[in-house]
């Protein structure tokens, strides 16, 4: 139970105190009524004792009684009426609620920190007003009055004779038969005699000698003479004195005024219907309770109350409560009177009442010595009762029903109980508890169950309360009188009484689990008041106990809190389930959560606190609930019905929060800019940036990279400091530190994602954003004034609403909402306003998805919404840089919502046309681009970046004007071509480009291209079509290719500096042609020309196509040459065929005779050797363009890789400039163009496809193809740990490096004939050429002593020996020819190999010796003929 403000025993021993009559006169009674007081109510204040009295007890010993309390009540002849006690007891209750601002305990259980309050006041009321209103009872004498007090005025005409007339009424009331209440406790009741005297209006000495008279005739002990209204009450008004009668008057308010108004009563049965029906409660007639002859008299007859408690209309409380407080009591009383009747009230009791209760109780105890049987003292004869010769009780079962017995007033077992009553009134519990038990005794032989309750509970009692405790609290008692009453007796309101007693003397005992067992053991359906006390009363206990039970607590308030709901008590019920929802919430008792939440919703809802029953309903709404779809839907509309009533009272305030749909923030996107525009016909528009594109990093990085790039070119190599990459659609991975910008006119959409977690679809209708505006012109110095959202700001942002949004059940949506900005300045994007609202039917039945047929469209709404609204709240990342910031949790700002409007900017648009979606590898194709300016200010520096360059050119300036329109040039080369005479030999026609006129080799980066527009300008709403040439990627399969259009407005802006377009293109390629080629040198030293330095080029080209593309053959139709110091001669290959063909999987072979140029290091030779009637000139668009664009590209990856390995040639200088000159020997800077066409069936239509492969050559006698073959991974090998050295290995020349130093050629006539028979030796002569392939001097060493090591090369070509020096030296400057002169001999006929010299070559200026022995010719093969 709750703490009370008494203890245990002062609560019993207030609870039950001698009871005084007061009969008044009519003057009497106004005297007292210029205090608007009764003379009851005028001394109850001073009712309690300050001293100790003291009484003897039958055996004469001193008895001390402290502390007592007397109460002296007005004679009311009629006995309350059970309706109007619940009546009483229920308005008690319902004035009596917490004092706000009372701090609660907090009790901390295990994981829960409990905010309770720690007294019940209203329990306290309830208990006190239960106990005095109890009526009077036959079978107990504790209610019944022992004395009477008879008061009359000394202002009357003869207050004797008014004594004798009150004393005659008072005789008449109690023994007459007419009058059964109230009850009198003997039948000689004291009567004490009191004379007021008005002392501002009396006369002093009539009074003095009246009393007098009364005390010769009464006795100086049974009469007083009381002087009040000392103070006349309209003068010193501003002298303050206290008014003790106050609490007293406010307890009792209710109970104590003459009548009342007809007040409304509301039946607990019609609590329970649905608030959004919009009844408050189904009103009945008010009662009349006009208390005339008694306070709790009721004018209907108590049967039609018997089963309902009812609750008092809240005004007419009020207006009672306003009428006690305002009125004064006491008005004509001053101190000094206040210590009169004090003064009074002691000697009454000291001279009066307590003498009289002492000899009562003398006589009583000497007519119970002189009974039948008894020898001794009631004294001697405990001892024996109590020594063990006790009847056994029978059990409560075995008793036979006759609590209807009824004793005469005058039987020997009342007198005992009447004994034992007096005894506990003056406090002499031991006398009393031995008469209680005599009597109980005796009850229970009569087996009168009803006697028998009333005296095992008053045993108990006086048991308990006996000082010194020499006896246990005998608990069994009041479990035997409580079960008596309640079963047998069926007194619900005796019963309890006891459990009332019982439960605070166990709570006393710290017994709190027996005080809760008890306490809900008397809950019953008969009254709802009584269990919600007591149901609340025993969660009190359960949270008191030494292990709190908290849980316990919880379901008992819930149950308390129920009760007081029907009993009426909405703000106690409330204030229950506030208390029980600090256990349940967040512990994932989600449907307990909801019913308290629903319950809380209620009963705030139904005492007009709107705030609360919002709150309750949202908690309801935002947990995942677990509910039905039909409970959720009504806990929906419930929530909608309090939200719009709350709102109706406040209609001019902030637009209130909503907590449905949930919103997902951080999942927030942003997109500035136009919707992108659907392909027409053959015109498609460039992808761009749209919201239904998913988000991927690699790719953002990929397009920050390239923007970088061009922005870099334009400021000449560096990236300004306030540079900030252009993002279109902002999200939870893009970069948002920074302010985004967009641009004024250009819509910004907002994406946002709604989730309904219901499982009934809801309905937001007029949906738009909320956002707030500070105009600013980046121009200008001054600022604007913030404006909020309003219906005058459409001219500075415009905001488009979305009519209806339905979300189904349990559906996660997205809604796209607009704003256009007509201003420039700062905006921010706050959040959305919307109605919320359910649709009708929404609720499956049958089992069906309640969201079919919900398709977009009108829905239904039941005509609920509320218009509210909810912020967009994003958490920026977290800051992970610093120690503080890793330390601790720390958020970046996340800026996506607040973008700058600026100034306006120039729009591009881009189509394609024609443009193919899959390609041959290499194959050219002409497209066309069309560029239009849809904005309102021109643009200008129009560039495209990429980072494949390759793919695609514009043409370089050599570029012939080709058609501009598209479909005049379908069935045209993409090459510009000139018959060639058909009669011509395969020899090389020349042509010279310069890499300048291609822009690769000007300095800029190659992936950023110049688009080409006329004036370099596009106007507004201009546009312009270019041709764009496109080359398959060498490698098979899906290329996506990023297109990344920049362009610049004319007028420099502050904040937006360019613009730029996105575009992705995806190209499917499939195989066409591999070729493979290497370079070797020629054996012939000398050319047509007569210059010493030529090559053989061999080509293989091979058709990998597979046949499903269609392909049937290709034609390769020319190879062409580009470099700076070679060029193609001729074709060597001895083939009629004037045309190469290649079906599927074929391969072919060509050689071409290469040779070196004189032209200037600037221009590229390009050399062509046509296979057709065509020739294609390779020097122009778009053949020379992609060749140095392929150029450019292998440039780079070979740039790459020696760059790697540049630390590891950190030597010496000169050693460098060796093995550079030997390197250089064998490098060959020679590149390939082959062109080819393929036929295609294509819908039994046969096109002409063309294309062309490169190949760069750098080394002579390594193979080189036309694009890089992949790398086999290695085999897996151990891993080795080592220590990297730090001295880098200087870099050797290799073996092949330094055999190509020296060229050598043997020149021979191929057969001769001698004559052996003449001349046995033959003497053939030979000529050593010997070419210098290095710029440096380098010496040679010919050594002719080389024999043929195997026996097969014998066996062969046979043996021969070379005569004169066995051994030359030479030097040979840089690209010298030197010529040897040999003779061979040989002695027999046959075929013989010559090339046998080994030649040795080092440079001169090298003392490390790289000699190493040329490379071997092929075998050089002499016929020697006999003749």
């Amino acid at each position: 139970m709750a703490q009370c403000v008494q203890s245990v025993q002062e609560f019993i021993q207030d609870s039950f105190v001698p009871l005084v009559a007061a009969l008044c006169s009519e003057e009497a009674e106004r005297l007292t009524r210029r205090n608007n007081l009764s003379f009851a109510e005028l001394v109850r204040p001073f009712c309690r004792l300050t001293s100790e009295v003291h009484m003897r007890d039958p055996n004469n010993q001193l008895h001390i009684i402290k502390n007592l309390k007397i109460a002296v009540n007005n004679i009311i002849t009629h006995p309350p009426q059970p309706g109007a006690i619940r009546k009483l007891l229920h308005d008690v209750v319902s004035v009596s609620q917490p004092a706000e601002g009372l701090v609660a305990n907090v009790i901390t259980a295990g994981d829960y920190d409990l905010n309770i309050s720690a007294t019940t006041p209203w329990f306290e009321s309830y208990r006190e007003c239960f106990l005095q209103s109890m009526p009077a009872s036959d079978h107990e004498f504790l209610n019944h009055y022992v004395a009477c007090m008879l008061v009359v005025s000394s202002s009357e005409p003869d207050p004797v004779e008014q004594f004798l007339k009150l004393s005659q009424e008072q005789h008449r009331i109690q023994h007459s038969s007419e009058y059964s209440y109230p009850k009198w406790f003997i039948p000689n009741t004291l009567k004490y005699y009191v004379l007021l005297h008005d002392v501002s209006t009396g006369e002093e000495q009539r009074a003095d000698s009246i009393y007098e008279e009364m005390k010769q005739r009464y006795g100086t002990q049974g009469c007083y003479l009381l002087k009040i209204n000392s103070r006349v009450s309209n003068r010193g008004a501003d002298e303050q004195i206290p008014d003790p009668w106050s609490q007293y008057l406010q307890k009792n308010s209710i109970q104590n005024q003459d009548s009342y108004e007809d007040c409304t009563v509301v039946s607990n049965k019609n609590t329970d219907h649905l608030i959004s029906d919009g009844i408050e409660g189904e009103i009945k007639d008010g009662l009349s309770n006009n208390f005339k002859t008694h306070p709790l008299q009721l004018d209907h007859p108590s049967g039609s109350l018997d089963s309902t408690d009812y609750m008092k209309a809240s005004t007419s409380l009020q207006d009672s409560k306003k009428s006690n407080s305002g009125t004064p009591h006491g008005a004509c009383l001053t101190l000094t009177d206040h210590d009169r009747i004090r003064q009074f009230i002691q000697e009454f009791t000291f001279r009066g009442l307590l003498p009289h209760i002492e000899k009562t109780i003398r006589q009583l105890n000497d007519q119970l010595i002189s009974r039948k049987g008894l020898s001794r003292s009631l004294f001697s004869a405990t001892k024996k009762w109590f020594s063990g010769s006790k009847v056994p009780e029978k059990s409560i079962n075995e008793l036979k029903n006759t609590s209807g017995l009824l004793y005469p007033p005058e039987a020997p077992e009342l007198q005992i109980r009447k004994m034992a009553d007096l005894c506990f009134l003056v406090q002499h519990y031991e006398l009393a508890y031995s008469c209680y038990h005599t009597a109980k005794k005796d009850f229970l032989n009569d087996q009168a169950m009803l006697y028998a309750a009333g005296a095992l509970e008053m045993a108990a009692v006086s048991a308990f309360l006996q000082p010194g405790a020499p006896r246990p609290y005998p608990a069994h008692y009041m479990e035997t009188a409580i079960q008596t009453y309640r079963d047998i007796c069926k007194n619900m309101v005796l019963a309890e009484r006891c459990v009332l007693l019982s439960a605070e003397i166990l709570k006393s005992q710290s017994k709190y689990s027996e005080a809760a067992a008890l306490l809900i053991r008397l809950t019953s359906e008969d009254s709802d008041l009584r269990s919600a006390l007591l149901l609340e009363q025993a969660a009190h206990c359960f949270i008191n106990m030494k292990s709190p039970m908290v849980r316990k607590f919880a379901f008992h308030m819930i149950l308390a809190g129920h009760r007081f709901s029907k009993a009426g008590q909405k703000k106690h019920a409330l204030r229950c389930y506030c208390q029980a929802m600090q256990v349940y919430k967040g512990k994932g008792w989600s449907l307990a959560e909801d019913h308290i939440n629903f319950t809380i919703g209620r009963q705030s809802f139904t005492l007009r606190q709107l705030d609360n029953a919002v709150s309750a309903f949202r908690h309801i709404l935002i947990n995942d609930s677990k509910q039905p779809p039909a409970q959720q839907g009504a806990f929906l509309r419930e929530y909608l019905y309090v939200y719009k009533n709350a709102t109706q009272l406040s209609p001019d305030g902030p637009l209130p929060q909503l907590p449905l749909p949930y919103i997902n923030s951080s999942a927030t996107r942003v997109f500035f800019g136009h919707d992108r525009r659907p392909a027409e016909g053959e015109k498609q528009a460039a992808t761009h940036v749209s919201l239904d594109q998913e988000y991927d990093s690699e790719s953002s990085q990929q397009w920050k990279e390239l923007e970088e790039q061009v922005v870099s070119v334009i400021n000449k190599g560096t990236i300004p400091s306030n540079f900030q990459p252009t993002q279109f659609c902002l999200n939870r991975y893009s970069d948002n530190s920074k302010f985004p910008l967009a641009v004024i006119e250009e819509p910004i959409t907002v994406e946002v994602s709604f989730r309904n977690p219901l499982k009934v679809p809801l309905l937001l209708t007029d949906l738009s954003l909320l956002w707030k505006f500070q105009p600013k012109d980046f121009s200008a110095k001054h600022d604007g004034e913030t404006k909020e959202q309003g219906t005058c700001d459409e001219d500075m942002v415009g905001t488009e609403a979305i009519a209806e949004f339905l979300i189904n059940s349990e559906e996660t949506k997205v809604a796209r909402l607009k704003l256009f900005p007509h201003q420039t300045g700062e905006l921010h994007i706050l959040g959305v306003v919307y109605n919320l609202g359910s649709v009708q039917g929404a609720v499956s039945l049958d089992g069906l998805d309640p969201s079919i047929g919900l398709q977009s469209g009108k829905f239904v709404s039941n005509g609920l919404s509320v218009r509210g609204r909810q912020d967009l709240e994003i958490q920026g990342p977290r800051l992970n840089n610093t120690k503080e910031e890793k330390t601790s949790i720390k958020y970046g700002p996340d800026r996506r919502l607040d973008p700058i409007i600026t100034e306006e900017m120039p729009l591009l648009e881009v189509f394609f046309i024609n443009f193919p979606t899959g390609l041959l590898c290499g194959e050219i194709r002409k497209a066309y681009v069309e560029f239009v300016n849809v904005s309102k200010c021109p643009l200008t520096a129009l560039k495209v970046v990429s980072k494949h360059p390759e793919f695609f050119t514009f043409g370089g300036n050599t570029a012939v004007l080709t058609p501009l329109s598209p479909s005049a040039s379908e069935n045209c080369s993409a090459y510009k071509t000139v018959v060639t005479d058909p009669t011509s030999v395969r020899t090389a026609l020349l042509s010279s480009a310069s890499s300048a006129d291609f822009g690769v080799g000007t300095g800029g980066s190659p992936e950023v291209i110049q688009v080409p527009l006329p004036d370099a300008v596009l106007l507004p709403g201009a546009s312009v079509q270019l041709p764009m040439w496109l080359r398959g990627p060498d490698e098979e399969g899906v290329h996506e290719i990023n297109f990344l259009f920049y362009y610049e407005s004319i007028k420099k802006h502050s904040k937006m500096c360019h613009r730029v377009l996105r575009h992705t293109a995806v190209i499917c390629t499939s195989r066409s042609l591999h070729i493979r080629a290497t370079v070797c040198r020629s054996n012939a030293l000398g050319d047509e020309e007569g210059r010493g330095d030529n090559m053989l080029l061999f080509v293989d080209v091979e058709n990998i196509n597979t046949s499903e593309t269609g392909v049937k053959e290709f034609h390769i139709v020319q190879v062409s040459s580009n470099s700076k110091h070679w060029k193609l001669q001729k074709s060597v290959n001895i083939s009629g065929d004037k045309d190469t063909k290649l079906a599927s999987r074929e391969r072919a072979k060509l050689c071409f005779k290469a040779v070196r140029c004189k032209n200037s290091e600037e221009n590229y030779t390009f050399a062509d050797i046509v296979f057709g009637n065509e020739q294609i000139i390779s020097s122009t668009s778009p053949c020379a363009d992609f060749f140095f664009q392929s150029l450019s590209s292998e440039f780079k990856r070979t740039h790459v890789q020696s760059h790697t390995h540049a630390s590891q040639r950190a030597v010496k200088q000169t050693f460098d400039e060796t093995v550079r000159l030997i390197q250089k020997c064998s490098e060959v800077d020679l590149n390939i163009v082959v062109l080819w066409k393929a036929y295609v069936v294509e819908d039994s239509k046969q096109l002409i496809l063309e294309g062309q492969h490169h190949v760069a050559l750098n080394t002579v006698g390594k193979e080189a193809f036309s694009f890089p073959q992949k790398q086999e991974l290695p085999e897996t090998v151990l891993l080795k740990f080592f220590r990297p050295e730090n001295t880098p290995v200087p870099a050797r020349p290799t073996q092949e490096q330094l055999s190509n130093l020296i060229k050598t050629s043997l020149h021979y006539p191929e057969s001769f004939n001698h004559s052996f028979h003449q001349k046995s030796l033959c003497l053939v002569p030979v000529t050593l050429l010997l070419s210098n392939c290095s710029q440096a001097v380098v010496d040679v060493m010919i050594d002719l002593r080389h024999k043929p090591t195997s026996s097969e090369a014998l066996e062969i070509h046979g043996s021969f020996t070379w005569l004169g020096q066995t051994q030359y030296k030479l030097q040979l400057k840089g690209q010298e020819v030197y010529s040897l002169q040999l003779k061979a001999c040989f002695v027999h006929t046959g075929v013989y190999n010559l090339g046998t010299p080994r030649v040795f070559a080092k440079l001169v200026d090298q003392v490390t010796l790289f000699e190493t022995s040329q490379q071997n010719s092929m075998p050089a093969l002499i016929i020697i003929n006999n003749i």
